[in-house]
This record gives C-alpha cells, structure tokens and sequence, in this order.
C-alpha cells in the first residue's frame, strides 16, 4: 500500500512538532536523565530526522528548540535534587550538542556556505544559553562553552567539506561528459572527413576525364561514370551505417556492417586507379587477426594518404607499404610528385603550400589515440611521405 505524499508530508511535520515538547516531558518524568535513562530523549530526536532533507534549516530550529527544553528542564529538576556546582546530567547536555552537532553538519553539506555558517552559529547561541542554566562555576562555563564551539566548528567543517567534495564530483563527471561529447564529435567528423574526402576526390577526377573525352573516346567517359557511380553507392551506404548508428535509441541493438580494415585495401587501390593514380601496395608480415581500432587507423590512414596523393600531389604514381611485423603495424605512404603552388592548398614543401588541412590532424588524432606515432612532410628528394606507427596490444599479437 502506497502511502500519499500529502499524508507523509502532514505526518512529517507534525513529529517535528511533537519533538518540541517530548524532550522535556521525558525528562521531567526522569528522575536524572544519565545512562540508560537518555535513551527515550535521544530516541525522541529521530522524530525530526525526516524533516531533515526538505527543510534542513527548520529541522535543525526544532532540534535545538528540544534540546533546549529538555536541557532547562533537567538543570531545574536536578537543581532540586543535587546541590549547587554538582555535574549531574553531563551526559544529556553532551548527547544534545552532538545531536546538533550532526544537525549542523547536514546543513553544511546540504545548503550555501552562508546558510550553514548562521546555522552554525545559531547552534552555538542555543547551546550557551542552554549551558548558562546549568548553574555551574565561571570556569566550567568557559570550558564547557569552549568545547561546544570547537565541536560546532568541526561539524560545520565536516559538512562544508563533503559538500565541496560533491560538488567537485558534479564538476569532475560533467567534464567527463563534455569530453566524451568532443571526443564523439571528432571521432564523427574524422570518419565522415575521410569517408566523403576520398570519395569526391576520386568523383571529381572521374567527372574532368568523362568531360574530356565525352566527345571523342565514349567507353573512356563511360568508365568514368560508372567509377562515379559506384563510389558514390560506397560512400552512401558507409553515411547511412553512420546515420543508422547515430540516430538508433539502443547504439549497441543497431546493425552494423564491418568496419573497413587492412583487408579493403585491395578495393581502395582499384579505386584509386579509376582515379588516374597507380598504387602500388606491399604488404610484410604475416597476416593476423587485428583490434577493429587498430585496422580501421591504419586503414583511413592509408585512404587519406592516398586521397591527397590524388588531390595534391600532382602525380599519377604512389607506394603504400603495410607492415605487419613485431608489435606494431606500420604503415607508408610516398609519392614522387612535385605537389600544387601554396595558393592551391597543397601539403607544405615549398610547391605543396604550407597548410595541413583537417586530413593531416585526422591522421594525426587517430594515431595519438592508440598510441602510436605519426609523421607527415616532405621527402629529401623530393615528393611526399606520410607514415605511421600503431602499436598492437600484447593479447593480440
């Protein structure tokens, strides 16, 4: 059975209020409130527990407006009972500082440093009132004010601290999240760069050569468009996986196809000969089975190395070397080509122009993200060299 909330919120406030009163009827109905006797008045305290986390500030009032009661009414009762300067009854006005000690401490933790503080100080004004009912000497006054503030003190201290604490975590989990989100963000836009980047490159090319040769070589524009056409199917089904991934509720529940890998090269390099440009690509080392991670960098690696070889590097020509060897794969890409002038957006050798564009800092990021190492320049000799190095964790080599 579902209790309603306006019949808990009533019930909630009215045990607050009757802990105002109960504290003091136990206690004049007590001969001493020591030892086993204390246990109905702290017992009593929990009454106020549920109004804690709605209305910490009251809650703590009703607790010190209790003990506060309770404390007068024992200092009467046992003024009649013991003579002047006795200690009978330390242990009640000890568990009421606690129990506002505790009550402190959720504030602190719970609201504004300026909320806790007068809180804190609110608590001790009570108790020093409470204590000046106690009849005791000045000295035992003093202490006994003395360690009631320090206990204050290091409740609000306890509070405020875990509060900080909290709010760090808060911090800590939304910058987590943040960089989640740009680290998704570049991931998409590195895939989408090196999907639709080779793609038009190779579409552009084969649109000039069908233009060119439209009129005199009709198999030769035929070629061309039948290039075009089956690069861009490629390219739509690859940004359909994409979308189909992206927009799907459950990511892991969505189809997906296999992830491009070392073993797609062969089709890259057909590709890339409709293009105009002969690779040629050598393989060392003995096939293995590799990380998806890892055989996707260094599969876009080469597809954009080859993408600005066919974009930039102003040459029909270029080697691909793919090792597979020792505990990395390494992978080399290298032209002869002189490159287009800087005002054309080449690579940067003097006859490349001196901008990276996004496909150098793609390659780069996915290297740096195993872990692996990247370079990228001009070649002494002349042409262009791009080379990576991805390293294969232990349990798959």
């Amino acid at each position: 059975m579902t209790v309603p909330p306006a019949v808990t919120h009533v019930l909630t406030w009215a045990a607050a209020l009757a802990y105002l009163a109960v504290p003091t009827v136990v206690v004049l109905h007590t001969a001493e409130p020591t030892g086993t006797r204390l246990v109905l008045p702290v017992l009593s305290a929990a009454l106020v527990v549920p109004l804690f986390p709605r209305r910490p500030g009251i809650a703590l009032g009703a607790l010190l407006a209790g003990s506060a009661s309770a404390a007068v009414a024992a200092s009467s009762r046992i003024a009649a009972l013991y003579p002047p300067g006795t200690t009978a009854g330390w242990q009640l006005g000890q568990t009421q500082a606690l129990l506002a000690a505790l009550g402190v401490a959720y504030v602190a933790a719970t609201r504004r440093p300026r909320a806790a503080a007068a809180a804190a100080a609110a608590t001790l004004a009570v108790q020093a009132l409470s204590l000046a009912f106690a009849r005791t000497g000045a000295d035992t006054y003093v202490s006994h004010l003395v360690v009631l503030g320090l206990t204050t003190a290091l409740a609000w201290t306890a509070g405020h601290l875990l509060r900080e604490r909290r709010r760090h975590a808060r911090e800590l989990r939304s910058r987590e999240a943040a960089e989640a989100v740009t680290a998704e963000r570049l991931r998409i836009a590195r895939e989408l760069h090196d999907m639709v980047a080779h793609s038009i490159g190779v579409i552009t090319i084969q649109a000039g050569v069908g233009r060119r040769v439209a009129g005199a070589r009709p198999e030769e524009a035929h070629r061309a468009l039948a290039a075009i056409e089956s690069t861009g199917k490629d390219t739509l089904a690859g940004l359909r996986r994409m979308l189909v991934a992206l927009r799907a509720d459950d990511p892991e529940a969505a189809p997906r196809e296999a992830a491009p890998g070392l073993a797609d090269l062969d089709r890259l390099v057909e590709a890339t000969a409709g293009a105009g440009v002969r690779v040629g690509l050598e393989r060392r080392g003995t096939p293995r089975g590799l990380p998806p991670d890892v055989e996707l960098a260094a599969y876009r690696i080469v597809q954009e190395g080859v993408t600005n070889v066919v974009r930039h590097a102003h040459t029909d020509a270029c080697r691909v070397v793919v090792d597979l060897s020792g505990d990395a794969v390494s992978v080399e890409i290298t032209d002869d080509g002189p490159g287009l002038p800087a005002r054309s957006g080449g690579r940067g050798d003097g006859r490349r122009g001196s901008g990276a564009g996004y496909g150098i800092t793609g390659m780069r990021e996915r290297a740096a993200l195993l872990r692996g190492e990247f370079t990228a320049g001009p070649r002494p000799g002349g042409g262009f060299r791009v080379a990576a190095r991805l390293p294969v964790p232990e349990e798959a080599r």
